[in-house]
């Protein structure tokens, strides 16, 4: 379901959609600038909270990859006044360093967002890994 103004839901399908493209991209300072400053990532049963701890993890992250393809397919999204929560789903196709093997990853994101200085965030991210599926090398 989606709620709230168009203006606001919006914004926040471009703040879902420039999480991908920096995952693409590996830019780790546009990714963690769409991070609330005390905002929390919870992945794999541990929680993460502060842009600069959850910019670490990712970049840990990242650094086992030499492709990461990332899709975001927004679920549901609701905007109360500078406040939003929703769901995402998304696929991930990811190229392991150094052997090539391809690890093929489905899952979900229940995200609460803020909006700052006119300008949306997330305040915390939950993920969920729906299927993983790791192969041969490519």
């Amino acid at each position: 379901m989606f709620k709230g103004p168009i203006e606001d839901r919006l914004a926040i399908r471009e703040l879902w959609e420039s999480y991908a493209d920096a995952v693409f991209r590996a830019d780790a300072e546009e990714w963690s600038a769409l991070w609330a400053e005390d905002g929390a990532w919870t992945l794999m049963g541990q929680t993460f909270t502060g842009r600069a701890m959850i910019r670490a993890v990712w970049e840990q992250a990242m650094s086992g990859f030499s492709v990461a393809a990332f899709f975001v397919q927004p679920g549901a999204l609701s905007v109360d006044g500078a406040t939003a929560t929703g769901r995402s789903w998304t696929q991930e196709v990811l190229v392991t360093k150094p052997d090539g093997a391809v690890r093929r990853i489905v899952g979900a994101y229940e995200d609460a967002f803020v909006r700052k200085d006119g300008r949306w965030l997330f305040q915390s991210r939950r993920y969920t890994i729906l299927v993983d599926q790791q192969g041969e090398a490519a």
